[in-house]
């Protein structure tokens, strides 16, 4: 397992008035919501907390044309399947609203506009400062998902001014962006969508190796009827499972639905990746290239900066077993990218996670801090 890293010394809670619950689950997108549907049916005492002002924001604000690449009937959480015909590809919007449908019809307690500012631990109780509010709990699960903080290179900053950078998190469609020929760095399933779309439009660079491509449909069905289930198997418990973990880790996400046929044939012009900066532009196989805007679909890095307590290693992620903390009794995470499966960061795969996060959650109940 990997080292820790070290935490440093945390700034008081602000005095006020307590709440205590027996479980808070922080994050109320889809993978806090699955374990509070659980723990709301075995009658738990808990709450969900989350900085945004309605459930869904964080697929609310992403870009316009972004589909799931999983078809509507993997896409449901557990209790309430997704309320479409079963092979359409939900858009984001639609995803956003199924979420606070969901929260709605199951009636579980969120409180929304309620950020985290830091979670730390007093003895067997975790305290947590919400929105300069004082909460305390036995059990916290960690729902934020694996899209934290942007990951950009350190040479972005020597670009020149003229150029505008944006992340995909904050790209939104062709026409918000200047004038001018644009460099999509990263060649995923994000950047090969962000480039297609951007090149009915304008000139664009594709940098990135190319990851593979799966078929949209396979043998009369969607390519998802025959990797759903191999995916469920293909589990953290098996040897073929953690080698396939680490063959996706270090390979990157193959195109679903997209052939590198389709990307050339929208006009993208495909380049390798994108090394260095310069006279202020980026360059790629020893070329630099005359962009006005560069879109980093560059993916995410962790960043639980909020989290005080030595749980981490190295490498900025989560020491766990399952979501389940081992140095940290009555911590947990849920919807970790390959926390069991997979599947476990999708919409439709946290399901299992949730039920088996709940039930260790549960167990712990005769530590439970009655509620005040």
């Amino acid at each position: 397992m990997t080292q820790a890293t070290s935490i440093p010394a945390a700034e008081p809670l602000p005095p006020g008035r307590v709440e205590r619950y027996d479980t808070i689950i922080v994050g109320a997108g889809q993978a806090g919501l699955a374990v509070g549907h659980h723990l709301a049916a075995r009658d738990a005492d808990f709450l969900i907390v989350d900085g945004a002002t309605r459930v869904g924001d964080s697929w609310r604000t992403r870009w316009d044309s972004l589909r799931l690449f999983t078809p509507a009937k993997y896409a449901g959480l557990p209790g309430m399947p997704f309320p479409a015909p079963p092979d359409h590809l939900p858009d984001k919007d639609e995803v956003a609203d199924y979420l606070e449908r969901y929260a709605t019809r199951f009636d579980l307690p969120v409180r929304l506009s309620a950020p985290v500012r830091s979670l730390r631990r007093d003895g067997d109780r975790y305290l947590l400062d919400v929105g300069g509010r004082r909460l305390e709990a036995t059990n916290v699960v960690v729902g934020t998902g694996p899209f934290h903080a942007p990951r950009i290179p350190a040479f972005a900053s020597q670009l020149a001014p003229s150029i505008t950078q944006l992340h995909s998190r904050d790209y939104r469609n062709p026409w918000e962006l200047p004038e001018g020929a644009v460099l999509v760095v990263g060649a995923g399933n994000s950047g090969a969508q962000v480039a297609i779309e951007l090149a009915r439009f304008r000139r664009v660079w594709l940098a990135g190796r190319d990851t593979g491509h799966v078929p949209r449909r396979l043998l009369g069905r969607d390519v998802f009827d025959w990797l759903w289930p191999a995916f469920q198997y293909a589990n953290g418990d098996r040897r073929i499972g953690r080698a396939l973990f680490a063959r996706m880790r270090h390979g990157g996400d193959a195109l679903i639905g997209i052939p590198e046929e389709q990307v050339r044939g929208a006009g993208v012009l495909r380049v390798g990746r994108v090394t260095g900066v310069s006279q202020g532009r980026p360059v790629s196989d020893g070329q630099p290239l005359d962009a006005r805007v560069v879109i980093w679909c560059t993916g995410f890095a962790p960043d639980y900066g909020w989290i005080r307590l030595p749980v981490f290693g190295n490498d900025g992620y989560p020491l766990h077993d399952r979501g389940v903390v081992p140095g940290a009794p009555g911590l947990y995470f849920i919807g970790l990218r390959f926390q069991h499966r997979v599947t476990s960061s999708l919409l439709g795969g946290v399901r299992d996670d949730a039920r088996w996060i709940a039930e260790q959650v549960m167990a712990r109940e005769d530590l439970a801090i009655p509620a005040g």
